[in-house]
């Protein structure tokens, strides 16, 4: 069953390149005691996820921040150098935006919300979603129906249920 409302991050580990180059941390520290604007993307420079999805976290920036938000995490499941070098191209890391690697699927299997793009020869990846995390419980969340849809996954939704 997928995750829902009122549950717990699960604690796997996820991958994130630091200065010392990459390494593994658990998403208990990443989501644990802050209040997390979360998004999940099928994939790191796929056409919805770059052209549409980031752009949206990084226009409502200040705007979660001033509604109490400490920081904006996405995820996807891509290996921690591809995802920073997303940050860097998508401007998301001048936003301040974190991005982190769910490399080997474990968030999203553990969280239920896996896209299986094995037939276009993908690995499983996250659906695409957003969530508001606090201190590690999702408080709200939005699943996309399909991987190129992004009618309920945006940050100006997000902004609306905080």
């Amino acid at each position: 069953m997928p995750i829902a409302i009122g549950a717990k991050i699960p604690n796997v580990s996820l991958f994130e390149m630091g200065e010392a180059g990459p390494g593994a941390i658990e998403s208990d520290s990443v989501f644990g005691g802050k209040k997390i604007a979360m998004f999940g993307v099928p994939g790191a420079f796929t056409p919805t996820c770059h052209q549409k999805h980031v752009p949206s976290f990084i226009e409502s920036a200040e705007a979660l921040k001033a509604k109490g938000i400490d920081q904006i995490v996405c995820v996807a499941v891509n290996d921690p150098f591809v995802m920073k070098e997303w940050g860097a191209a998508s401007g998301g890391a001048e936003a301040d935006i974190r991005f982190v690697g769910d490399s080997r699927s474990e968030l999203a299997e553990a969280m239920d919300i896996v896209l299986d793009g094995g037939a276009v020869g993908l690995v499983k990846r996250l659906m695409r979603f957003s969530a508001i995390v606090d201190d590690g419980v999702v408080t709200a969340l939005n699943v996309e129906g399909a991987p190129g849809e992004m009618d309920v996954t945006s940050a100006e939704k997000l902004l609306q249920q905080i």
